[in-house]
C-alpha cells in the first residue's frame, strides 16, 4: 500500500469527504448562525426589559441552540434540521433530563441515561435533533440554577428560544429561493423539468429508495421530498450521457458511471497511436478513485472503451461529467 493510498484510507475512514457546496453558500450558513444567535440574546433582552420575561433565573440562551443552528443554517433541508425535529427534540429531551434529575439526582450515571432515554425517546417519536441530547445532559449537570427552574425550564429558556430560532430561521433561509425553509416548502416551490417516462431506460420509485433504506439500516440525514427531489436530477443528470466517450485519449480521465463500491476512476497514462494494430492498441491506465484504487494496468484500447461509460473532469474536490458540449 502507497502512501496516497494510505492517507486516502484514513481520511475516509475519519469521514472527511469533499464538499461540493460553493463558497457562497458555506458563507451564507455561517452569516445564519451568527444571525440566529445574536437575534436569541436581543430578543430575548427585549422580553426581559420588557417585564414579559423574569430575569431572575440569569438563563437567556441555552448553549444547545447553538448547536441546533448549525443544523438549521447549514443544512436547512436536513431531515434532523425540519421543525418537529427541532422542538420535539429539545422539549422532549428536556423532559426526560428534568424527570430524570428529579428521580435521581446529577450522577455521571444519571446524565448518561438521561441522554440515553432521549436518544431512545426521539428515534421513537421521529424528531431526531442531536443538539436534543445536550439539553437533556444541560438539565442533569447544568447546576442549581437550571435545576431550581424544574419543568418551568422547558418555557424559559427553551421555549422561547425555539421560537426566537425557528422564525429566524424561515425568514433568513426564505430570502433565498434554493435555501426555502422548512424543507417542504422548498421542495413545493420548486419547479420540476419532467421528462417523458418513453425516453426513460429505467425509473426508480420511492418504493425502491424505500426498501433500499430498510436493507441499510442506518439513520440518513435526508427528507422523503429531498430525497426525491435528488433522485430526479440525478436521473436528468444521467440522461445527458452518450453510452461511452467517442475516443480514448492519453491523460484524460473516464469512469465507469458504476454506484457504490463499484465505482471507478481511471487515467489514460499513456496509449499506443490510434492507428495501431488491434492486437497492439493498448493503453496503461492507473485507478486514480473507487474500485481498485491506485492500480496501474494495461487492456487493449477496445477493452477500456467498453468499460468506460463516461470522460470525467475533477471540479471542487468532486468528479464531473464532461458533457458532449464540452468535448
Amino acid at each position: 500500500m502507497t502512501l496516497k493510498h494510505l492517507v486516502k484510507e484514513l481520511l475516509l475512514l475519519s469521514g472527511f469527504t469533499a464538499n461540493s457546496t460553493s463558497h457562497s453558500e458555506k458563507i451564507i450558513s455561517a452569516f445564519g448562525g451568527l444571525i440566529s444567535i445574536t437575534g436569541i440574546i436581543w430578543l430575548t433582552n427585549i422580553l426581559i426589559e420588557a417585564g414579559t420575561l423574569d430575569p431572575s433565573s440569569g438563563i437567556l440562551v441555552i448553549a444547545s441552540m447553538g448547536a441546533s443552528a448549525v443544523l438549521l443554517f447549514a443544512v436547512p433541508h436536513g431531515a434532523l434540521s425540519q421543525p418537529w425535529a427541532v422542538v420535539g427534540g429539545h422539549l422532549i429531551s428536556g423532559v426526560i433530563g428534568i424527570t430524570c434529575f428529579k428521580l435521581f439526582g446529577n450522577t455521571f450515571v444519571i446524565a448518561g441515561l438521561a441522554v440515553g432515554m432521549a436518544i431512545g425517546a426521539m428515534y421513537y417519536l421521529r424528531c431526531i435533533h442531536p443538539p436534543g441530547g445536550a439539553t437533556a445532559l444541560t438539565v442533569v449537570i447544568g447546576g442549581s440554577v437550571i435545576t431550581e427552574l424544574g419543568y418551568q425550564y422547558l418555557l424559559v429558556p427553551v421555549a422561547v428560544n425555539l421560537v426566537i430560532i425557528l422564525v429566524l430561521s424561515v425568514a433568513y433561509n426564505g430570502l433565498f429561493k434554493w435555501r426555502r425553509y422548512p424543507a417542504h416548502l422548498a421542495h413545493k416551490l420548486k419547479k420540476t423539468v419532467i421528462t417523458k417516462p418513453k425516453d426513460r431506460q429505467f425509473e426508480l420509485t420511492h418504493e425502491d429508495f424505500a426498501a433500499a433504506m430498510q436493507e441499510l439500516d442506518s439513520y440518513v440525514d435526508i427528507t422523503p421530498e429531498g430525497l426525491a427531489d435528488l433522485l430526479e436530477l440525478a436521473k436528468q443528470h444521467a440522461e445527458k450521457n452518450i453510452t461511452h466517450p467517442s475516443e480514448i485519449i492519453a491523460g484524460h480521465f473516464y469512469s465507469n458511471g458504476k454506484i457504490g463500491s463499484l465505482w471507478s476512476i481511471r487515467q489514460i497514462v499513456d496509449a499506443a497511436p490510434i492507428n495501431s494494430r488491434p492486437h497492439l492498441d493498448q493503453v496503461i491506465y492507473k485507478v486514480l478513485a473507487g474500485d481498485g484504487g491506485y492500480e496501474t494496468n494495461i487492456c487493449l484500447r477496445s477493452e477500456f472503451h467498453q468499460w468506460a461509460r463516461f470522460e470525467v473532469v475533477k471540479h471542487q474536490q468532486q468528479w464531473i461529467k464532461v458533457e458532449a458540449d464540452d468535448l
